[in-house]
Order: C-alpha cells, then sequence, then structure tokens
C-alpha cells in the first residue's frame, strides 16, 4: 500500500459524515427493529432486552453491509484509503518487536517496514491533527535512520511490500 496525501478538509468532512450517518442509521434502524419484534412478539415480563439486542445487532449487519457496497465510491476514497492504512500499520505494529530486534541487526526489511510505519503513522497523525506525539515520532525516525546508515541501507517508503512481514 503506497502512502498518499490526502485532503485532509475532504476527508474530515466525509469521515464526519459517515460516522453521523452511521450513528443515526443504528439509532433508528435498531429502535425500528426491536420495536417491530416487541410489538409482534410481546414478553409478558415486560423485558425486551433480547428484541433490542437482536435490532442493534441486524442494523449492525446491514450498516457494514452497507459500507462495505459503497467502499469503492468516490465519496469514501478518502476515508476506507486510511481505514486500509490504519489496518496496514496496526499489522507492523504487532510485529513490532521482531521487527526492531531484527532491524538492529541490520535486517533491510525489518528496517524498510519500521520507516514505513512510521511514515504511515506520521501521514495519519496529520489528518487527525495529532501533533502531540510528532516529536516522539521524530526522535524515532532519527535513529531509525542513524541504524539503516550504519547498515548502509537505503529507506524508501514506496518500496514497502507487507508480504515482507511474513518473515517475522
Amino acid at each position: 500500500m503506497q502512502l498518499i496525501e490526502i485532503n485532509k478538509a475532504r476527508y474530515r468532512k466525509h469521515l464526519n459524515r459517515v460516522i453521523a450517518g452511521c450513528g443515526i442509521g443504528l439509532a433508528v434502524g435498531s429502535l425500528a427493529i426491536s420495536q417491530t419484534l416487541i410489538a409482534l412478539f410481546p414478553d409478558e415480563s415486560g423485558s425486551h432486552f433480547h428484541w433490542n439486542l437482536i435490532g442493534v445487532a441486524i442494523t449492525s449487519v446491514g450498516l457494514a453491509w452497507l459500507l462495505n457496497k459503497y467502499r469503492t465510491h468516490s465519496f469514501m476514497t478518502e476515508v476506507v484509503y486510511v481505514w486500509e492504512l490504519k489496518k496496514a500499520l496496526n499489522k507492523i505494529t504487532r510485529k513490532m518487536a521482531k521487527l526492531k530486534a531484527a532491524g538492529r541487526e541490520g535486517n533491510a526489511d525489518a528496517l524498510l517496514a519500521i520507516h514505513y510505519s512510521y511514515a504511515g503513522s506520521r501521514l495519519l497523525w496529520l489528518l487527525d491533527d495529532n501533533l502531540i506525539t510528532m516529536d516522539d515520532l521524530a526522535i524515532k525516525q532519527a535513529e531509525l535512520e542513524s541504524v539503516a546508515a550504519q547498515y548502509n541501507v537505503t529507506l524508501n517508503v514506496e518500496d514497502y511490500d507487507a508480504s515482507i512481514l511474513k518473515q517475522f
């Protein structure tokens, strides 16, 4: 997955609309389904927890289906890209201890994966205005570049491929 520049204003606007739509859809859908089930199958004890739970579950599945169906729509381009980037970074994060150990030994693939993780994190944090941790990221990036220079490894984000994680 290549890192690309995202229009921050468009991304935030579309993400907020997707979140609001999902929230409203979940509230309306689950209430409509659960109230319909309660009307059709009333419980004499007055407990309708299971109907409410079924309403939430059905609506959640429906929203997931809709999001998946429209993930290729132009409105969702930036939102889906960020979701996919977060998924890719999460895969790296789960293997970060092994990657750092291999990187200290000069493994070029490990260093490249860590470099991609730092560059992707920087992109996400800028999109989300999470500037507090940028100084820590800059320090880690400098340490990574020092190790890469020590082993004469050139790091280029475009060279990253998720398949290199399989060896760790």
